[in-house]
């Protein structure tokens, strides 16, 4: 898999396409000591350590700066001559689900959608990140790029933002609902997504019922709700990509790892990616949680893919990678049927 500029991969992985064929750079999980770290050291001063240490922690953190502004957007996240272009709608939503929000919402419709037969769907939190043209994802036109050379399905793109409740009274702010939708670990959101805005969208386009066709993908915490749709409703939804997931103690969503252990495997299929300098506060750390989510997944023997980069708390590294990410979960697709 590729991922930009960057270097410095761990891939962890249960797919032949990836294990076998890490991606430049990359390396295995599998540090260990070594007799360096136990060799002597001469005694140093106390202001020596001092200087050391305003030294290491310089020079962590513009390495930290570095491997995160090194990943940037490949070909496939770019317009390309001949390539039929799709078309992306805003729309607004008024949620019972989610009482007293309102959010905007955009779809996308692939150029080869004609009507004739049920599409794919793809869900987005955070959805205007995803959509726009110069952002780190671009996925309107890696899903241009992508169904045109046949590496996934007619697929139709809900880009959705969180849901905020607007001022009660003039010149003040709305408030946001993010966290309570993203990271609270309830079936909510995933009713939110079946009972109002898929048989929204379906007024005006065939949508597949098919879980297999259903992917849900998002960032940070959208990640863990992307997860957290899936694990609540595995009848509807069967693929997942989580960039950089909270499955940390925000909401509780540090049990995933113990639940994926000892509950029955369910039919999802995950794509996990993070960095080395990705958060570490009082939730928890990013990426030691997404490596418990890697280790959890192979323990129980899923279908799963685990990237780990040198990126910060940010979409880049998995913007650089998104358009290999779609490959592998819609792998599948001339399999299935719609």
């Amino acid at each position: 898999m590729g991922a930009g500029r960057g270097s410095g991969l761990v891939v962890i992985s249960r797919s032949a396409s990836f294990a076998d064929s890490p991606a430049p750079g990359a390396r295995r999980n599998t540090a260990r000591l070594t007799d360096c770290q136990t060799a002597p050291f001469p005694p140093v001063s106390h202001l020596t350590m001092k200087r050391l240490a305003i030294l290491f922690s310089l020079v962590f953190a513009s390495a930290a700066f570095a491997a995160d502004e090194d990943y940037s957007p490949g070909p496939d996240a770019m317009v390309k001559e001949g390539v039929p272009q799709g078309k992306v709608t805003q729309h607004k939503w008024s949620s019972e689900i989610f009482p007293g929000t309102e959010r905007d919402y955009w779809v996308y419709v692939p150029a080869q959608y004609d009507g004739s037969n049920p599409a794919c769907v793809m869900v987005f939190q955070d959805g205007g990140g995803f959509v726009r043209e110069n952002g780190a994802f671009r996925a309107p036109t890696v899903f241009d790029n992508l169904i045109a050379s046949g590496d996934m399905p007619v697929t139709i793109g809900i880009f959705i933002n969180p849901g905020v409740v607007p001022p009660a009274k003039e010149g003040q702010q709305p408030r946001k609902n993010r966290s309570f939708e993203y990271d609270t670990l309830s079936d909510q959101y995933a009713r939110f997504l079946l009972e109002e805005i898929l048989p929204e969208v379906a007024k005006d386009y065939k949508l597949t019922g098919n879980p297999d066709c259903r992917a849900i993908c998002g960032n940070s915490s959208g990640g863990i709700c992307a997860f957290t749709v899936a694990w609540e409703r595995p009848d509807e939804f069967h693929k997942v990509i989580s960039h950089i997931g909270s499955f940390t103690n925000i909401r509780g969503g540090h049990v995933y790892p113990a639940l994926i252990r000892k509950t029955d495997p369910k039919p999802i299929k995950v794509f996990l990616q993070d960095g080395e300098n990705d958060l570490d506060n009082l939730h928890g750390n990013w990426p030691l949680a997404n490596q418990q989510m890697a280790l959890a997944l192979e323990f129980s023997g899923y279908d799963y893919e685990f990237i780990m980069g040198t990126g910060k708390h940010s979409g880049r590294h998995g913007g650089s990678i998104f358009p290999e990410t779609l490959r592998w979960l819609w792998s599948d697709w001339k399999k299935l049927k719609p």
